[in-house]
């Protein structure tokens, strides 16, 4: 049986956090026509959730979708415009590994499959994000929408060299309130455990770019973080809590002040 397509955990103040690549899922048939090394979904946003468990103590409003990126990407436009131009990046409905494999034995999917998805998988997804932002600015007058990613430290399909531990995205700060971004790299540059940056390689996918609207009470932030700095890269399916612990503590206390401005 499959799952539901997102896990939805209700919160009680303005902040939203978005997890649209930490799904594993993929259904039959679609598993049968991935190579090995695609069934493997070595492109998850792994354990990110768990780096934000403790934030829901601050009232946040979590969904986090179930299925791979692989199935369809939820962070890239429906329509396959790319977000990098230029650059190297995977489309809605990928068709390589950021090691540049192939996911597929044969044929990727064709413009008609694509589309399918996106009505199956990507609209719901984006539904419901809709909806909760329209329902939190309702309550709070505004909503802090927080999109939450990880990717290995080192991927030179898209970056040379190695990531900072911690990169914010604002798309160049068309999303976001200049204070509201202000409050965010005053507490990530008041710490030295983490390196960070701000509008770097990462400015924001699709959701940032597109519910961010500073003018009318949406703030939306992407953090992407360097999975080496909170986990083991070559035993991705790990947790280490231990690991993980300063950076969830950072987490925490970056997103409790985001909340108070």
């Amino acid at each position: 049986m499959n799952p539901p397509l997102f896990r939805l955990e209700p919160g009680r103040s303005a902040l939203l956090i978005s997890f649209p690549h930490s799904g594993m899922f993929i259904p039959e048939p679609l598993r049968a026509r991935l190579t090995p090394v695609a069934q493997g979904v070595p492109d998850t946003d792994w354990h990110v959730p768990k780096l934000y468990e403790a934030c829901k103590d601050l009232g946040a409003t979590l969904l986090v979708a179930e299925y791979s990126r692989y199935v369809v990407d939820l962070n890239r436009p429906a329509d396959g415009a790319p977000l990098y131009p230029g650059q190297a990046e995977t489309g809605v409905c990928p068709t390589r590994t950021f090691a540049d494999q192939p996911l597929y034995h044969e044929a990727a999917p064709g413009a008609e499959e694509v589309q399918q998805r996106v009505r199956d998988y990507w609209l719901p997804y984006h539904r419901k994000l809709a909806e909760l932002i329209d329902g939190i600015r309702t309550d709070h007058g505004h909503c802090i929408l927080w999109d939450a990613h990880s990717i290995r430290s080192e991927v030179p399909l898209f970056f040379e060299g190695r990531l900072p531990d911690l990169n914010v995205g604002t798309a160049d700060g068309r999303s976001c309130s200049r204070t509201r971004m202000q409050c965010v790299m005053q507490a990530l540059e008041a710490q030295r455990r983490f390196s960070v940056v701000a509008n770097g390689r990462f400015k924001g996918g699709y959701i940032t770019r597109h519910y961010g609207a500073p003018s009318r009470g949406v703030d939306a932030i992407q953090l992407e973080i360097a999975q080496s700095a909170y986990m083991d890269e070559a035993r991705p399916q790990l947790f280490d809590p231990a690991k993980a612990a300063d950076l969830a503590a950072l987490l925490h206390r970056l997103l409790a002040a985001v909340i108070k401005v």
